[in-house]
């Protein structure tokens, strides 16, 4: 069972990990910005969503843009101490605490992702494909979600609906392009360890299919 998603944007914000201080977008989105994307379509604990292929149907254009963020987090161990003693503060002020920093943004981005579930053991016994994807067909098409999809950041709002045809790729994409390693997902079997697992991407004529994790490719 699968779904073809329409997405755009006029910003977009998906940050490369081994950037330090300022932040940096990979070239298109990832795997995982993907998947989380569709969640906030439809999310339910009886299904997970595997991304097939994503669909670049403009051509990449970045940005540069000054944003406000805060410079601090609050540490576990100050929580800690204000829990023992009863009184302390468990809050960042962003008025004490901001700082601007760079980030290169990608701009007019526009994707269409394909995508398809399977049922976890958390599915219940009523719980069948058929019933997810008219579910998940009928939210799109009405414009429904959980919250507002976004492209890598909250305030760079993602614009959904149902494909009906494939964007022609555009001829500054046709070939094949390295797009070098790119985060595929995040692992979270092991919570006390959650690791980032990553593929070598290659963008094909404005195609990006997606390994899957036993594939090989996915490593991590």
């Amino acid at each position: 069972m699968g779904i073809c998603l329409e997405v755009w944007g006029d910003y977009a914000l998906f940050t490369r990990p081994e950037m330090k201080a300022e932040r940096v977008s990979y070239d298109m989105m990832t795997p995982s910005a993907a998947r989380g994307l569709v969640e906030s379509i439809f999310w339910h604990p009886g299904l997970f969503w595997i991304i097939d292929r994503i669909h670049v149907c403009k051509p990449l254009q970045f940005t540069n843009l000054r944003r406000n963020e805060v410079k601090a987090t609050v540490s576990a161990r100050t929580a800690k101490t204000v829990m023992e003693r009863g009184s302390g503060s468990l809050y960042l002020a962003t008025s004490e605490e901001i700082q601007q920093r760079a980030a290169l943004l990608l701009q007019d981005v526009h994707y269409v992702i394909e995508a398809h579930f399977v049922l976890t053991d958390r599915a219940a016994p009523t719980d069948n494909p058929g019933k997810f994807q008219d579910i998940v067909k009928r939210r799109i098409h009405r414009g429904q979600c959980y919250h507002a999809p976004y492209f890598g950041c909250r305030e760079f709002p993602a614009h959904f609906q149902w494909c009906q045809e494939l964007p022609p790729c555009p001829p500054e994409l046709q070939g094949q392009r390295d797009l070098g390693w790119m985060l595929w997902d995040m692992d979270y079997s092991d919570p006390q360890e959650i690791r980032p697992l990553f593929f070598r991407a290659v963008l094909q004529d404005g195609v990006l299919t997606v390994p899957t994790r036993d594939s090989g490719e996915v490593r991590g």
